[in-house]
């Protein structure tokens, strides 16, 4: 029997969509105030609210208004940091209901192993892809992989994970287990979780912790080993035999999910697999493609069809995070003032009509009904509340119900002191009319509301958003009810979908200004132009810029210079030229019209993506490029800010150091030499480079991170030193990012991983400082400093983005004490300055050169003890023809005048007295 076709729906753009189309969304443009459109997946279509999907007949009901959709995130939605990828979304486990309306287009989302040529695929519009899940409650990102590439796993629960699921979400360190061959105990021949098993250093062997003689309680400590019984005793017989000690095997690679490797060539534009690739089936179980499978999921319950499938976290039961409360005291050792909680003089009761007989129930609802004649105040929760609460406090008192009256809104509770209202007072017009105009703008931040409005408390708003909100249903309903009874119950849902203001209305500039240019490509022709988001130049964007920033939230704004023109006052104006111009184009003044002040023109920084005034935050006049003065190392003087130039840029003029910026620490960039684009780019911070003592170029960032550096001037950031001085270990590792080895990398403060400081920055890591505090015993070494009221040792910190619950405080580049100093500036200053009082800088190099030439010639005590008779250590190295005890490098010699004794030349008096041989293309002649 041919299935169903399945149900679409048509957009306004005429595009059809159906369930599990990825599509836009995005109300209107004043609700959602210029940020791009949402990418969401659909899920199921939904009638009005109120009314069943489905009828008894099984016959969907209409007409659909509403849409379940499945949310995805940009990067840039849950990180500080820009992601250079505007294609790369993340995937989320997080579902709303919305009015069919916001739908605008459709677009295609899939997993990056769905796409054979990635290239490709972000070169097509409306095109968009996912590696990773973000989970908004817990604030972490997860990875997800293809359901089929899970192998640890008990044969049928992988077979329900396959037949169910499309992809499988779980941690990080996870992934390598999930995806390695299926492990069986070796002793039990059963599968081991990896929770609950132990792998054998040696053997490479798993083993349950219960099946270990003695079981395992926990798992070995981070950083230690275990072996099996075998291995520990074969291991025990070769120290006793004094064997030679085998190599440990080295366990093989794990396999990983990535995709294969592609070539460098150009990309395949191979049509049919593109659309295959768009038209594939994803399985979804209850409308999910993918569920939980990580650290904290029991195997077994994923054969549960109603298991949750989100991400989870450790438990939270355990003495770390509940608080251990001692057993309660006894009745002696109670106060005799103090009255036991849970008695008659604790509470307050508010009603006892459950306790009353038919009789007085039916006197008490007799006497209600005269209390007042007011129909809504009979339907009042507030009055009804007070009303029971009075009729049973008369009836506890022995009184008659017709002495309870309503008349007075106050009464005394048990626990207050004073009168209080048991209803609000009735809101004004004045207060009605601000609180909907707080909602209009705001919608339901009822603290901004509260603000607005002015005269009520924050309760008082919360309550009176509840009646406000039903009086409006109320009303909605009634009239839903009296369009179905005259009939006319589509005509009615037509025009309620007419008056919902549509998208290109409200975000669409119908008549633009004169001269008018695109705020961010500063072009000056468009068909359309569209509103732009906030922090622009202009209000505008032409229609590429306006649709790249909705769908793709990218805008490559291009940088504005200064205008060198200005407008031409009066007494500039050309012959021929009237001095007065005609009355109609004179601007209107009155003497009621007042003058606005002159508002303080803003940069936005590329360090801290923060605005600031013009002297904070300076702009290179060439380049264009903007950083907070103190992130830079400028005192900037108010005479020049405005023709203040960069270093880089000035070095184009003075030549004072290298002409290539490229930066010492960190790899080598690889570019065109055919295009002419500014390096580095103005729109980074890594823009911001200082010169070397050699004259060469180190980014400022990376100067600043790796601890070996310091400044001579550490006030300015000039003339970096130390670059010598940073260990092998730097140069050899390789970053993480770029998997490179041409440069120096740091460590994560919080995990192994180790990368570039340029790196680190361009994939939106977290850069800061941290205020550590000091032993009482290391307090008269280290240097101390306060920071915001917090004292203690200033350490640079650089976090990866994954890890979003981290527990550190840290300070920005850009943030700002008291004294007007950002936190790089003020630790510069206090751990980044050379000795320059005490040593010249040449010295200063002389000494790195010695500690690394040190291996070389270091040793020469030492051989002179293992040669020589004496076991005295020899004195320092000093040239026997000049006698002097200072060079890069001594050069040892054999003295024909002394005998065989060993001597010394400096690297000086080497270079005079060595043979000089002509040099004929590059060959030495004898």
């Amino acid at each position: 029997m041919p299935s169903s076709p399945p149900f679409k729906i048509t957009l306004k753009n005429g595009e059809e969509v159906k369930v599990n189309d990825h599509v836009y969304c995005s109300p209107s443009w004043g609700v959602r105030d210029g940020t791009p459109y949402s990418i969401a997946r659909i899920m199921e279509f939904l009638p009005a609210q109120g009314t069943p999907t489905f009828d008894k007949t099984g016959k969907r009901n209409e007409p659909i208004t509403r849409v379940r959709l499945a949310w995805y995130y940009r990067p840039s939605d849950v990180s500080d940091r820009t992601v250079a990828d505007c294609r790369l979304l993340l995937a989320a486990i997080y579902s709303e209901v919305c009015e069919l309306s916001q739908l605008r287009s459709k677009c295609y989302v899939l997993h990056r192993d769905r796409i054979s040529d990635l290239a490709g695929w972000k070169k097509r519009p409306d095109r968009f892809y996912f590696t990773r899940l973000f989970d908004p409650w817990l604030r972490k990102e997860f990875e997800v992989i293809p359901a089929t590439t899970v192998r640890n796993v008990p044969e049928h629960i992988r077979e329900v994970l396959i037949s169910r699921y499309e992809y499988i979400v779980a941690e990080r360190e996870v992934v390598p287990d999930l995806t390695d061959d299926l492990r069986l105990c070796d002793t039990c021949e059963k599968w081991c979780p990896p929770a609950e098993s132990l792998q054998c250093d040696r053997c490479k062997k798993f083993f349950h912790m219960e099946c270990v003689n003695p079981p395992m309680l926990s798992k070995p400590s981070r950083g230690y080993g275990w072996t099996c019984a075998p291995c520990s005793r074969a291991h025990e017989e070769e120290v006793e035999g004094h064997e030679v000690r085998h190599l440990t095997p080295v366990a093989p690679k794990p396999k990983t999910n990535a995709p294969a490797a592609r070539g460098r060539g150009r990309p395949r534009k191979d049509r049919v697999l593109a659309e295959k690739e768009e038209n594939v089936e994803i399985k979804h179980f209850k409308m999910w493609p993918f569920r939980y499978f990580g650290l904290y999921t029991f195997a077994e319950d994923t054969l549960d069809p109603d298991d949750l499938i989100f991400p989870r976290a450790a438990t939270r039961v355990g003495p770390k995070y509940q608080a251990s409360v001692p057993a309660a005291p006894g009745v002696a050792d109670r106060p005799a003032d103090i009255e036991e909680r849970g008695g008659d003089g604790t509470i307050e009761v508010l009603s006892l009509v459950n306790e009353m007989s038919p009789t007085e129930v039916e006197a008490l609802e007799k006497q209600k009904q005269l209390l007042t004649r007011n129909d809504k105040l009979k339907c009042s929760v507030d009055w009804l509340t007070e009303v029971i609460f009075r009729l049973t406090e008369a009836w506890l008192n022995k009184r008659d119900f017709a002495t309870v009256s309503m008349r007075s809104p106050l009464r005394l509770q048990k626990w207050k002191t004073s009168e209080t209202r048991y209803t609000d007072k009735e809101w004004t017009a004045e207060e009605v009319a601000a609180f909907e105009d707080a909602i209009q703008v705001h919608g339901a931040e009822l603290r901004a509301v509260r603000d607005e409005v002015g005269t009520r408390s924050m309760p008082e708003v919360v309550r009176f958003y509840g009646h406000w909100k039903n009086s409006k249903l109320g009303e909605e309903n009634v009239r839903i009810r009296l369009a179905r009874e005259n009939g006319v119950d589509e005509k009615m849902e037509a025009t309620t979908r007419e008056a919902t203001p549509d998208e290109e209305e409200g975000s669409i500039v119908m008549e633009p200004p004169r001269n008018v240019s695109c705020g961010a490509c500063r072009t000056r022709e468009s068909e359309v132009w569209w509103k732009a988001p906030k922090g622009l130049p202009t209000s505008v964007l032409c229609d590429n810029c306006g649709l790249s920033w909705r769908k793709y939230a990218d805008l490559n704004v291009r940088p504005v210079r200064e205008e060198t023109n200005t407008k031409s006052k009066t007494g500039d104006k050309r012959e021929g030229t009237p001095l007065n111009g005609p009355s109609a184009k004179r601007a209107k003044t009155s003497s009621s019209q007042s003058t606005p002040p002159p508002v303080a023109p803003q940069l936005r920084c590329v360090a801290c993506q923060r605005n600031g005034p013009v002297g904070k935050v300076l702009r290179c006049k060439q380049c264009q490029f903007r950083v907070h003065a103190g992130a830079c190392g400028v005192n900037p003087d108010p005479a020049t800010v405005e023709s203040w130039v960069c270093d880089l840029c000035q070095n184009e003029k003075t030549l004072e150091a290298s002409l290539i910026p490229d930066c010492l620490l960190c790899p080598r960039m690889r570019r065109d030499p055919k295009k002419k684009l500014i390096y580095p780019p103005p729109d980074s911070y890594l823009r911001a480079c200082k010169p070397t003592e050699g004259q060469a170029w180190v980014h400022v960032l990376c100067s600043v991170f790796i601890p070996e550096i310091t400044y001579s001037d550490a006030a300015r950031l000039r003339l970096v030193e130390g670059v010598s001085a940073i260990p092998q270990y730097r140069w050899q590792n390789s970053c993480t990012l770029c998997d490179r080895q041409d440069g120096a990398v740091i460590q994560c403060s919080e995990c192994p991983a180790e990368y570039h400081v340029s790196c680190a920055w361009k994939h939106g890591h977290k850069f800061g400082f941290e205020i550590q505090p000091v032993k009482s015993s290391r307090r008269e070494s280290a240097t101390i400093i306060d920071w915001k009221g917090h004292a203690g040792q200033m350490v640079p910190s650089v976090i990866c983005k994954g890890h979003v619950g981290h527990k550190r405080q840290l300070y920005d580049i850009c943030d700002m004490n008291d004294l007007g100093e950002s936190a790089l500036q003020v630790y510069c200053k206090n751990y980044k300055q050379a000795p320059v009082a005490q040593t010249h800088g040449l010295l200063r190099k002389a000494r790195r050169l010695d500690k690394i030439l040190n291996a070389t010639n270091g040793d020469i005590s030492s051989a002179a003890s293992v040669d020589g008779d004496s076991t005295q250590s020899l004195p320092d190295p000093h040239c026997y023809r000049c006698q002097t005890e200072f060079s890069p490098f001594f050069h040892e010699v054999t003295n024909t005048t002394q005998g065989e004794a060993k001597s010394w030349l400096c690297h000086k008096c080497h270079a005079e007295t060595r043979k000089s041989y002509p040099v004929i293309i590059g060959i030495g002649a004898p």
